[in-house]
């Protein structure tokens, strides 16, 4: 997989596989497969019922991931996603059990609906790649990744996740109803099969970790540098929003452009790879004045409008 066009060949690969389990929403599983390219994690937030669960054991199935779920509610402990240390009387010592995120992909749902320090938790395991027990590190398995669902917030029970951690998720996307075609589809399948169990294992961690690298060594020039700081900057500038992009924002806008290049079937990211990714990159993180509310502005349609206003870069290939 070392080579270019397979790993274009390998991503395709991935991508008409998991749409055997999921109907209708081609968009979603490449936008998740880009972000899980870039090493970054994933916010879904709908509703109950749309195929959040489905679409990740789809993926933890076609890469051979282990895989763990956490149904989060208010009594979920930090510690059931960390893991605790035990003592073993047999031994006289300390034995570490290990949480829900000692996996390869973490099914997170619900997230806004425990504490905010079990919150803290599993995004301190996010950003950091290890979990700390009592004093002692532990790695987590390579490559780890966290698919976290929400419910809108407004639904009984939810709490707002902080924007210090919203940021820590690449990408936040909704699934949505499918279309009446789609949802005949599904209605014909789900009566005859389980859509999980035409799922094939065709790549595995080493694979997915192979291709992880080839987006990184995608080129950027310049020009593309100075156009996403610029995009960043207009958010922190805009009247309509009162808290803009930071560093953070900008840098996963570049990694996901990168995979979006490689999809694409090139080793440069050109600007409408970063335009494709844009919204989904950034909308999560920006904070709307009260002007913005009071006109019934949306992050994205703001968004658009600095899109248009920020001059693309001319590159020579």
């Amino acid at each position: 997989m070392t080579d270019n066009n397979n790993s274009i060949k390998a991503v395709k690969e991935i991508i008409d596989e998991i749409k055997k389990a999921v109907i209708g929403k081609d968009k979603v599983i490449i936008k998740i497969l880009l972000a899980i390219l870039a090493k970054g994690h994933v916010l879904i937030e709908d509703i109950p019922g749309v195929g959040k669960t489905t679409m990740a054991l789809s993926f933890s199935k076609c890469l051979s991931l282990e895989h763990n779920r956490i149904q989060f509610t208010p009594d979920v402990l930090p510690t059931d996603v960390t893991g605790f240390t035990v003592y073993n009387k047999h031994t006289g010592s300390f034995d570490f059990k290990p949480g829900a995120s000692m996996c390869n992909l973490l099914l997170a749902d619900e997230i806004n609906r425990t504490s905010s320090k079990t919150q803290s938790a599993l995004l301190e395991i996010m950003e950091e790649g290890k979990v700390t027990v009592d004093g002692i590190t532990h790695e987590l398995p390579k490559p780890f990744i966290v698919i976290a669902t929400q419910n809108p917030i407004g639904s009984v029970g939810t709490q707002a996740l902080p924007e210090s951690q919203l940021d820590r998720f690449m990408i936040k996307l909704s699934m949505g109803y499918p279309d009446i075609n789609s949802e005949v589809e599904i209605l014909k399948a789900k009566s005859n099969y389980n859509p999980l169990d035409y799922v094939n294992a065709i790549a595995d961690a080493e694979d997915l970790i192979v291709l992880q690298k080839v987006v990184e060594n995608v080129h950027v020039d310049d020009k593309i540098y100075l156009y996403i700081a610029r995009l960043a900057e207009a958010t922190r500038n805009n009247p309509m929003i009162k808290l803009g992009i930071s560093p953070r924002g900008a840098l996963a806008l570049m990694s996901i452009s990168k995979a979006t290049a490689l999809l694409k079937g090139r080793n440069y990211i050109i600007p409408d790879d970063i335009s494709y990714m844009y919204k989904d990159a950034f909308a999560h993180r920006i904070i709307l004045s009260s002007s913005a509310k009071i006109n019934n502005l949306t992050p994205e349609i703001i968004l658009d409008d600095i899109l248009k206003s920020v001059k693309q870069p001319e590159l020579t290939v």
